[in-house]
């Protein structure tokens, strides 16, 4: 018997609701997912050629919004949602069309985050983050790089504060969501967001039930998802000196992709107790996903939730017994550690990466204070909310988890 239940939804998020299905009754057409209309008014007057080889996109999206449709139980916002994700990252692909000579290496191999879902992943980002040394993006830079490139200090902070108002709506559609993974348009972002025109992205299925897209991924070849990305960065690198620092539970599962775009990475990957990993991203994605849904089954996301790691383990762990494990400095860190020994897992992570140490003792000291954490209470859960066999778990995972 599962205890999971939905935040209760605010009266303002119940009116926003009732006039998106009030709206979806009244126009249905503005909340089809059909790939067509999507392509239509995505491109608009646009010449459809600027979306680039439609093998490289169009079956993606086909199947992205079919699993949506079909898989996803979507309400009224969640199909809006979905339509108008699928719609920006095809104009996103058209912007990027017209970007030349924006397909470069960075000068120095980035510093990338990566690990299970919920394995300390976004503090260490976050903490790393206020290095200023290092420079990790923020959502609206991932989304609109074409914006960004070349921007003038004044035009970025411009186009930060434009970005603000999706986020705020989704604070106000869902506020429970801050106790389990806070956001905002400042803080680092994960980086598969500057994925989402490729249409082939592991992060569409934390927000949105995408059983059949999942499945059709995990047979993709993501290499040019990667190099798509590799593209993003190159439009948005500054030259200033700073290395970047790139953060995504999802590389986990694509590491040879990840390897080939970036050689020399300096690849951080975080392990926790693989039961811990599992419930709490099952919270996470239950909690999300009742901003889209209003029929979230916490066993459904446990069994999904479960799946999807050990796949992801699997491919890791099959990566760094392969030949190009070599491509990369890939670091092992425990949670348990990272929470015990900040300081002390900042040192290694410099050293890996070949930076001096510079004062880890006091940037965790800044960070700390200039960001407490929420009360221990604030995010609860437990493995039998989501129908989890904790024996099962440990018996199918440890033995991806390096000691």
């Amino acid at each position: 018997m599962t205890a999971w239940s939905p935040p209760r939804r605010t009266g303002p998020a119940l009116e926003v609701h009732a006039a998106a299905e009030a709206d979806r009754a009244a126009r249905p057409h503005a909340y089809a997912l059909d790939p067509d209309a999507v392509i239509a008014r995505a491109v608009r007057d646009a010449d459809p050629a600027g979306l680039g080889d439609p093998a490289l996109w169009r079956e993606g999206l086909d199947r992205y919004l079919e699993s949506a449709d079909t898989d996803g139980h979507l309400n009224a916002v969640g199909a809006r949602m979905i339509r108008g994700s699928a719609v920006a990252a095809l104009r996103a692909r058209l912007a990027m069309s017209r970007l030349t000579g924006r397909d470069r290496a960075p000068e120095s191999p980035p510093i990338i985050i990566t690990g299970g879902w919920r394995t300390g992943t976004t503090f260490l980002f976050r903490l790393l983050a206020a290095d200023p040394r290092l420079r990790a993006p923020v959502s609206a830079e991932l989304a609109l790089p074409w914006k960004f490139a070349g921007a003038t200090a004044a035009r970025r902070e411009e186009l930060i504060d434009a970005s603000a108002g999706a986020q705020d709506l989704l604070h106000l559609l869902n506020p429970g969501l801050a106790a389990v993974h806070d956001f905002g348009p400042r803080l680092p972002e994960e980086c598969v967001v500057a994925m989402a025109p490729t249409f082939r992205n592991w992060g569409f299925s934390a927000t949105v039930r995408l059983d059949g897209y999942s499945r059709w991924l995990a047979g993709q070849d993501l290499t040019g998802t990667y190099r798509h990305h590799r593209r993003v960065l190159s439009a948005l690198d500054a030259a200033d000196g700073r290395r970047w620092l790139l953060k995504a539970p999802a590389h986990t599962a694509e590491l040879p992709a990840l390897a080939a775009a970036f050689p020399g990475a300096c690849v951080i990957f975080l392990h926790r107790d693989p039961v811990e990993t599992v419930a709490s991203g099952s919270s996470l994605f239950c909690t999300f996903r009742s901003t889209y849904s209003d029929r979230v089954d916490p066993a459904d996301v446990g069994r999904f939730q479960s799946a999807q790691t050990e796949l992801w383990l699997r491919r890791a762990h099959a990566f760094r017994h392969g030949p190009s494990a070599g491509d990369v400095t890939l670091v092992d860190l425990a949670y348990d550690d990272l929470v015990a020994d900040t300081a002390g897992v900042l040192h290694r992570v410099y050293a890996a990466a070949g930076l001096p140490p510079g004062d880890p003792p006091a940037l965790v000291g800044r960070y700390n204070a200039a960001h407490p954490r929420p009360a221990a209470s604030a995010h609860r859960y437990t493995p039998a909310d989501f129908a989890l066999d904790e024996a099962d778990l440990r018996d199918r995972l440890t033995p991806y988890v390096p000691a």
